[in-house]
């Protein structure tokens, strides 16, 4: 199991959009690449990234929460 984590802080978003689906669900195939989520840094949208490949368990932090470096965002087992 390995955690994605946030590069900066910021509000982080699980969605695309309000009104669009989670960038990943449960069970989800993860590539090198693959956008997770977003972080909100003064009305910048920075994507999320994942870098490593695997299998999508579960988002760690809440959607459109406040999150710092460093935190734990997502899990991806391999």
């Amino acid at each position: 199991m390995a955690d994605i984590q946030s590069p900066l802080p910021g509000m982080f978003y699980h969605k695309p959009s309000p009104d669009e689906a989670a960038f990943k669900a449960k069970g989800d195939d993860v590539a090198v690449g693959d956008t997770i989520g977003l972080v909100e840094v003064m009305k910048t949208f920075i994507e999320v990234k994942s870098e490593i490949a695997g299998t999508f368990e579960a988002y760690v932090a809440e959607d459109s929460a406040p999150v710092t470096a460093g935190e734990t965002l997502a899990m991806v087992s391999d």
